[in-house]
């Protein structure tokens, strides 16, 4: 049977979702709906969205939570881009959003968001002999990444998009040459702390992906300037005529929407920009982008080719974790999971990767010092670029790692969503009890701990005289009884 799957793009112009069946391995795209929604346009010199924009980008997303109702959860993805990064009240909007959509809506980082792109577009124009250029402009910002195949050499997400653009150098809708060279510099002063490890790494093609690169596109090669992708000499003609025009009212060219016309001239200075500060004569355009990458990536957890996987073990060589350590935390960890994932209403596919991504690193901070360590490795997780990880995830995460050890800091689980709060401080709680329990670094296997939860209440089940012949495990337990006793968990040792 087919299986269905969406992904939904919100981004600081336009909302996007894709719907796909995966049959034999394959996407077959079913559906797709974009509204442009400007949620840039909506942030004010404080970085708090309007009422009105809000309640536009919810409307919409009722449309689409109305498309998706009958796929499977687990078979949708819902990210908020540069806007959403940006946004104060960024937590106000994501509960409503939450509601509107029917599905949670994940904050993805810059470098994340690049990552995802150049899937989108490998998986739709697969080379894996020649290196590329991928550069994607948004409303908020603008992509550029360099990779092969699958594989990415550089991710870089930059401040710079048509929306925050339009709002910076043509607010007035005028378009004038001084106007147009300003908002070219500035995007190539974006550019300028990029560009010199880009051309070393160097690439064979050039892509553009999404809506503002394909409209330029579809107007150089309908006004007759090019037949295939964008050259550097139409790009030239095209600011010529937007110059001559001088007005972003009064643009009137084929390929180009009414809506897209008040951003169309920052979108073009953008690119512009990418043009002159790397030497680029041509570019090609990708049908794929970010949804397309957010669906494949998606496919990827379902079936088990999880990029997160990957990604702790690469922070966990980074940072020199001891790897047998780690993996005696994480097999007691999991052990005591499976005893309790039923009474305590957990999720294998989302709790228990959690409990053994934190298990794997969290001792990270060693790295740093080991005077509150826990504390390090929580700054670390919380604010590297972690591929794959929502803004989210990284944030639960690194509340494993900060609360393995030492005082429970149960304020710090405030900031979690009611909904999730108990599962979360649930999972730090096996977690601090297989940290606990392989305090000695031994290779001498555990014996068969039971574990048996009510609610609050932990009763932990030794073989007889175990603990007797080793005092040390009791007195961590004790320990650990009063550590627990602040977050009002009762542990019972027998």
């Amino acid at each position: 049977m087919d299986e269905s799957y969406a992904a939904v793009d919100l981004g600081s112009n336009s909302f996007h979702m894709i719907v796909a069946n995966l049959v034999d391995g394959r996407l077959q795209i079913i559906d797709r709906m974009k509204e442009m929604v400007r949620l840039a346009a909506g942030l004010n010199n404080k970085q708090e969205l309007s009422k009105e924009s809000m309640q536009q980008a919810l409307e919409c997303l009722q449309r689409f939570g109305q498309r998706i109702r009958d796929i499977p959860h687990v078979n949708v993805r819902a990210v908020g881009t540069n806007t959403l990064r940006q946004a104060r009240n960024g937590g106000d909007f994501l509960s409503q959003a939450y509601s509107a959509l029917g599905h949670q809506i994940e904050i993805i980082a810059g470098r994340e968001e690049a990552r995802l792109i150049y899937s989108g577009v490998a998986h739709s124009l697969y080379d894996d002999i020649n290196k590329r250029l991928v550069v994607d402009i948004g409303g908020g910002s603008t992509e550029v990444i360099i990779g092969r195949g699958f594989d990415t050499y550089y991710t870089e997400s930059l401040y710079m998009g048509c929306v925050n653009m339009q709002q910076r150098f043509f607010e007035d809708g005028k378009i004038k040459a001084k106007k147009m060279r300003k908002a070219v510099l500035f995007a190539m002063q974006e550019l300028e702390s990029i560009e010199t490890a880009y051309k070393k790494m160097g690439w064979e093609h050039a892509l553009g992906s999404s809506g503002t690169i394909m409209t330029i596109r579809d107007v150089v090669q309908a006004q007759g300037w090019c037949d295939s992708g964008i050259t550097a000499s139409a790009l030239t003609r095209l600011i010529e005529s937007l110059i001559a025009i001088g007005d972003s009212a009064l643009i009137n060219f084929e390929g180009l929407s009414e809506r897209r016309k008040p951003v169309f001239a920052s979108g073009v200075a953008i690119l512009c920009g990418v043009f002159e500060a790397l030497n680029l004569d041509k570019m090609n355009i990708s049908e794929g982008a970010l949804r397309e990458g957010l669906l494949y990536d998606l496919i990827g957890r379902v079936h088990n080719e999880d990029i997160r996987d990957k990604t702790i073990m690469v922070v966990a060589q980074r940072y020199n974790v001891d790897m047998e350590q780690a993996d005696r935390v994480r097999d007691t960890a999991e052990n005591l999971f499976r005893q309790v994932e039923t009474d305590w209403e957990l999720d294998e596919k989302t709790d228990l990767k959690l409990l053994v991504w934190g298990a794997v690193i969290h001792e990270i901070g060693l790295s740093v010092a080991h005077n509150q360590y826990h504390r390090h490795g929580a700054y670390l997780t919380a604010n590297s670029d972690l591929a794959g990880f929502s803004r989210q995830e990284q944030i639960k995460l690194a509340m494993l790692v900060r609360s393995h050890r030492r005082k429970f800091p149960l304020e710090e689980f405030e900031s979690i969503s009611q909904s999730r709060r108990v599962a979360i401080i649930r999972i730090c709680v096996l977690l601090r009890l297989a940290v606990v329990l392989h305090r000695s670094r031994s290779n001498s296997k555990l014996p068969e701990i039971r574990i048996r939860v009510n609610k609050n209440r932990i009763n932990l089940d030794f073989p007889p005289e175990w603990l007797d012949k080793h005092p040390l495990t009791l007195v961590d337990l004790g320990t650990e009884q009063d550590f627990l006793q602040v977050a009002d968990i009762k542990l019972m040792v027998n």
